[in-house]
Formats: C-alpha cells, sequence, structure tokens
C-alpha cells in the first residue's frame, strides 16, 4: 500500500467530528431514555457519512482508502477468501486448545439481548452496520495515515486505539486484538477497504451466533 494516504488535516478534522458526534450521543442517551444500540446504530452511520463527506472534501474522496466503486466487487470476493481463511484457522486453534482442555469460546463469548427483535436489531448494528463504520475510521482513516511511518508502525498503532476503543466498554478481549491486526494487513495487502469490512462483518456474525448458539 502507498504511504501518506490520508493528509494530517484529514485525519484531524475526522477525529474532532467523531469525539463531536461520540459526545453529543452519549450526552442525548444521558438525558433520555433512547435504546442503546438505536443510538450506536445512529453514531455509526452518521459516522459513516462524515467521514465520506470529510474525504471528499479535504482529499480525493472515498477512493484514497479503497472504496472506489470498481473496487466493490473485487474487495467483496478477496474479502470472502480472507474470511475463509481465517475461519479455518480459527477452527483449528479452537480444536487445538479443545484438545488441551481449553474452552476457546469464553474467549469470544459475547452479550446478546434477550428478546428475539432485540437480536436482530443487535445482529444488524453491531454485525453489519458498526464494522462499516469501525473500518472506514480506524483503517482507512488512521492506518492510512500512520502509514507513513511504515507498515509495523500503522499495524500496531490502528490495533492499538482499536483495542482501546472497545475495552472502555468491554474491557481487554482477545477478538479485538487478533481482528484488529488482520483487518490492518488485509488492507495492506489488498489495498481494498472492503476485504477487511467483509471480515469484520463476517467475523462479528459468527462470534455472535455462537454466543446465541451457547
Amino acid at each position: 500500500m502507498e504511504a501518506n494516504r490520508i493528509k494530517t488535516k484529514t485525519l484531524i478534522i475526522s477525529l474532532a467530528s467523531i469525539i463531536a458526534l461520540e459526545w453529543a450521543l452519549r450526552l442525548v442517551l444521558s438525558r433520555h431514555r433512547f435504546d442503546p444500540m438505536i443510538i450506536l446504530g445512529t453514531a455509526r452511520f452518521l459516522e459513516i457519512i462524515l467521514i465520506s463527506l470529510i474525504l471528499v472534501k479535504t482529499g480525493k474522496g472515498v477512493s484514497s482508502i479503497g472504496l472506489a466503486s470498481s473496487q466493490i466487487m473485487p474487495g467483496l470476493r478477496r474479502g470472502f477468501i480472507w474470511s475463509a481463511g481465517f475461519g479455518i484457522v480459527a477452527f483449528l486453534t479452537y480444536l487445538i486448545l479443545y484438545v488441551a482442555g481449553v474452552n476457546a469460546l469464553i474467549l469470544i463469548q459475547s452479550r446478546l439481548p434477550a428478546k428475539p427483535g432485540e437480536i436482530i436489531l443487535f445482529f444488524f448494528i453491531a454485525g453489519m452496520l458498526g464494522p462499516v463504520g469501525e473500518e472506514i475510521f480506524f483503517r482507512g482513516i488512521l492506518y492510512g495515515f500512520f502509514r507513513r511511518w511504515g507498515t509495523l508502525s500503522a499495524v500496531t498503532l490502528s490495533t492499538l486505539l482499536f483495542v482501546a476503543a472497545h475495552s472502555t466498554s468491554q474491557g481487554l478481549l482477545f477478538p479485538q486484538v487478533v481482528g484488529g491486526i488482520v483487518f490492518a494487513l488485509a488492507y495492506e495487502v489488498e489495498g481494498n477497504l472492503l476485504v477487511p469490512i467483509t471480515i469484520h462483518v463476517l467475523g462479528n456474525i459468527a462470534i455472535f451466533s455462537l454466543s446465541l448458539i451457547n
């Protein structure tokens, strides 16, 4: 992947916009009895729109982060291939740990709502909409900015920030560490943001499905 994809100006404006939006929505949530999942979905949707507009105004548009229209189908295909490979590795790791007497499912267990309607909403927002917004910011913006200092720095810094953003409410989770590294490497190799988006979406849905079965 080419370095210097994201300018400092783009990073600063994106960060300020995300922080302001998150703060405003938390304020609304604290004063009104809205479903937190609805608030999260609204935040991720607005963040996608905001960052897309910022990229258009300050750079080359969404194509600068690997989301050009011509990259959609190739990105989806490569994303499914990466997801299949990742799934095989995860399954083999689970078998090894199972034979060793370790219940690996505990490492990826997620808390799910109790009601069927809330579960469907959770799968849509946390399983699909959330990953799109997170990949656009953490890989598209942050990784694209850190890439000027090399692949190792970009992978490390973007993953640390990705984990930190999730640990504030969920604690330091194993899936975020592994996921952050895999998403960053996939983006580095493919240069197409739809690849880590696809891996992220399918990974979340798989984790939530296993949690639901348990």
